[in-house]
This record gives C-alpha cells, sequence and structure tokens, in this order.
C-alpha cells in the first residue's frame, strides 16, 4: 500500500511512475488526495469540538464551585449539544477513513524509475539471454507425450480424483519433482537462506499483507467455512512472518526460503500454450524471501536475479531474463524480472521465475517497520522470487533432454534423484 505521505508531498512523481502502469491511475490518486483532505479536516472538526468541550467543562467546574449554579446549568445545555455533535463528527470521521483507505488500496505500487515504459508483455526488455537453444529431431516430442510415454504424470486420474490441473506425478515423475525441490532448498541454504515450512493455508490478514487481497481474491481458493485461503506461493505465510513486527536494523537483512505446493484458481485459457505442465491450479514452488533495508533491498535483488541464474545454468537450461514493462508487473511489485527456459519442442519461451523489489509497498500493509541506530522507526522493504517453480522447469528439462534412447537427466539432480536417465 502507498504511503499517504508520498502521495501528498511528491504527487507529480507517484503520477509520473503510476502512468507507466496505466494512465488511469492519475485520477485515482486525486481521489485519494481528495478523500485524505476531507478527513484530515473531518478529524480537526473533530478536535476542535473536544477543545470546546473541555473548555466548557472547565468553566462549568469553576461555575460550580464558585456557587453560579443557573450559569452553570446552562452551560451543560451547550456541552450536551456539543456531545451530540460529537457522535455525528465521529461517524462522519470514521466513514471518510474507510472511503478513503478502500479506494487508496486499490493503488498499486509506483514503478521503478528504470521499469521500461508500455503495457504488454511485448513490451518487456530482454536484459540477458544464456545459453544455445536446442536443436531437436523433427520427431522430437513436447512434454506432454513425453510424460505419457515414460508413465511419468497422470493428467486423467488427477481429474479423476480433483478435477482438471491437477496432475499426478508417479514413479520416476515424482522423484524428479521430489528432487528438483530437494536441490533448490539446498542451493537456497548454501547461499545463506533459512529453510521455513509455512501453513499452506493462511487468513485474510496474510493476503492482505502481501497483496493478494483484495486484488486477486477471484483467483485464490477459499475455504468459507473458516474463512482460510489457499496460498498461491510460500511468498505470502513467509512474509507475513513479519506482520507487526518491529525488527532490528543489525537482522538485516533476513534470508528465508521455504517450499510449498501453490493453488491458482484462474489457471488460464485453453490451448497449447496451456497444455501439459505450462499451466495448472496447483503445483510445486520453492521461494525465496528477503527483508531488507531501503539501502540493501536493490542489491540484493541483484543477488537474487544472480541465484536464479545459478539455478539454470546448474540444470543446462538456456533462458533470458525479462525487466518487465509497467503493465505487466504485478500489483505490488516496484520492480520485476520475469526468467524463462526455452522449450525446444514447443519451440517458446515459458516463464519459471519472478524476482521482484516491492521496496516499502508490502511492509506498509504489513505493519512491517525495523528501528534504527538512530531509535527511529522505518518501514522495511521486501523481496521475493520463484526459486524456481517447478512444473515448467520440468517440462524444459524434459524436452530438451530428449533422445533416442531416452531422457537425459541434468547433472546436477542425478545425485538427488538416483538416476541419469528416464527410460
Amino acid at each position: 500500500m502507498l504511503q499517504l505521505n508520498y502521495l501528498r508531498e511528491q504527487t507529480a512523481e507517484a503520477k509520473s511512475r503510476l502512468n507507466k502502469r496505466n494512465p488511469n491511475f492519475a485520477s485515482v490518486v486525486d481521489e485519494v488526495l481528495a478523500l485524505d483532505e476531507k478527513a484530515r479536516a473531518a478529524k480537526k472538526e473533530m478536535e476542535t469540538n473536544q477543545a470546546e468541550a473541555n473548555v466548557i467543562a472547565k468553566q462549568i467546574g469553576e461555575l460550580m464551585k464558585n456557587g453560579k449554579r443557573e450559569e452553570a446549568e446552562a452551560l451543560k445545555q451547550q456541552t450536551s449539544q456539543l456531545k451530540a455533535d460529537a457522535k455525528l463528527l465521529e461517524d462522519k470521521s470514521k466513514q471518510l477513513d474507510e472511503e478513503l483507505f478502500a479506494k487508496l488500496v486499490t493503488l498499486p505500487n509506483t514503478p521503478n524509475e528504470i521499469v521500461p515504459e508500455g503495457k504488454t508483455p511485448e513490451e518487456n526488455v530482454t536484459v540477458y539471454q544464456y545459453g544455445d537453444l536446442p536443436a531437436l529431431d523433427k520427431a522430437a516430442l513436447p512434454h506432454w507425450d513425453l510424460i505419457t510415454n515414460y508413465n511419468l504424470i497422470d493428467f486423467e486420474l488427477g481429474t479423476k480424483i480433483t478435477g482438471a490441473g491437477f496432475p499426478v506425478y508417479r514413479g520416476k515423475g515424482a522423484r524428479m519433482q521430489r528432487g528438483l525441490v530437494n536441490f533448490f532448498l539446498d542451493e537456497a541454504m548454501k547461499a545463506g537462506y533459512e529453510e521455513i515450512v509455512p501453513p499452506f493455508l493462511v487468513n485474510a490478514e496474510s493476503g492482505f499483507g502481501t497483496g493478494q487481497l483484495p486484488d486477486k481474491e477471484g483467483q485464490m481458493y477459499h475455504a468459507q467455512v473458516d474463512d482460510l485461503y489457499l496460498i498461491p506461493t510460500a511468498e505470502v505465510p513467509i512474509t507475513n512472518i513479519y506482520r507487526d513486527v518491529i525488527l532490528k536494523e543489525e537482522e538485516l537483512p533476513i534470508k528465508n526460503v521455504g517450499y510449498s505446493p501453490c493453488f491458482r484458481r484462474e489457471a488460464g485459457s485453453w490451448g497449447a500454450h496451456v497444455r501439459g505442465l505450462n499451466r495448472l491450479h496447483q503445483f510445486e514452488k520453492v521461494e525465496i524471501v528477503q527483508i531488507a533495508t531501503p539501502e540493501q533491498s536493490y542489491q540484493l535483488l541483484d543477488e537474487m536475479v544472480k541465484h536464479v541464474q545459478s539455478l539454470l545454468e546448474k540444470l543446462e537450461l538456456p533462458y533470458r531474463i525479462l525487466r518487465l514493462c509497467g503493465g505487466d508487473m504485478g500489483f505490488t511489485s516496484a520492480l520485476t524480472y520475469d526468467f524463462e527456459t526455452y522449450s525446444a519442442a514447443q519451440q517458446r519461451w515459458l516463464e519459471v521465475s519472478s524476482t521482484s523489489n516491492f521496496e516499502s509497498f508490502q511492509a506498509n500493509r504489513l505493519k512491517c517497520r525495523y528501528k534504527n541506530k538512530e531509535g527511529k522507526n522505518h518501514l522495511v522493504h521486501t523481496l521475493n522470487g520463484s526459486a524456481l517453480a517447478l512444473p515448467r522447469i520440468l517440462a524444459t528439462i524434459l524436452e530438451n533432454n530428449q533422445t533416442p534412447n531416452g531422457i537425459k537427466v541434468p547433472k546436477a539432480l542425478i545425485p538427488y534423484v538416483g538416476f541419469d536417465m528416464i527410460s
């Protein structure tokens, strides 16, 4: 959530940055500031009313002390009216605060100054590309055929048990999943991340804290009886560890990593681009999260990007890094780098990670602060990244490493899965 002081004091800058997302947000800023002015005027009116009531109460006390009961009683009538006015003013102030809050939370984060202009994915900027694109034989198969031929994943069984988009991994397919999870966790811990095993359901306060609610409410599975939400990523419960917490500056940065299943109601449209593992309602992911000071956060973002690069290179996958344009960034992000691996059989790039700096946007919702060396409290910056999401990683490993004799397993994974070939 954007800070009101920022919108008041740097209105032109806020509008300029939000314009990278959508020009319509400038008018929303104006609406927020108009409501803010009304809310502050209402509070001032309340304070004036209370001050007047306090003065009269003191006068009544003096009059009663001096035996001037009739004059005191006359002033009491005045205080009765002030009390009635006070209730109306309180209700008005509360209503304006609620309207202001409801409008403020509709504003997304302001993009960093290096975020490119643009409204669509086609306007994202490729900042780095690694590896040669594999050239497969004409007989090469997409992963949805490979997983059937090698009995790795059963989509029909998942549909029977739950519904479309909930695959059943079996045999070597299940071992590849487990191996990838353990590989990603081990690599993160080598990089200094503390492993967290979080709950996979969260309350509404947690969903609001990281920005899933109310913006993405329709994309989350909601257990209505208990008012709990299945998590779309481990970012949500891990970041909420620090909700309503004041940290010490010397504790920062905090580096956490966690594995979780991820649940997404909106799994996309029909077509080859969402076939097989390309788009699921349930998938597995390892997430890295950092809590930092504003001075640390962009250097840490670069370090997180390098960490994701190292994972893809160890898996021997060609990839590219995109800096997302304003119109393609997530609601809470100030700067996002997407990683895409190249699917040789599908002949297209597949997103496998988003690594983002949210600056103080999430922290303001979470009320997560740190006390600096001078003893003053400031909002932290939060960052997170997929390191990595499994479905499309597995898809590209299967497609890019297929041979006439089977599918080769990347060297880095062999110790984790216990075999070097799927055949």
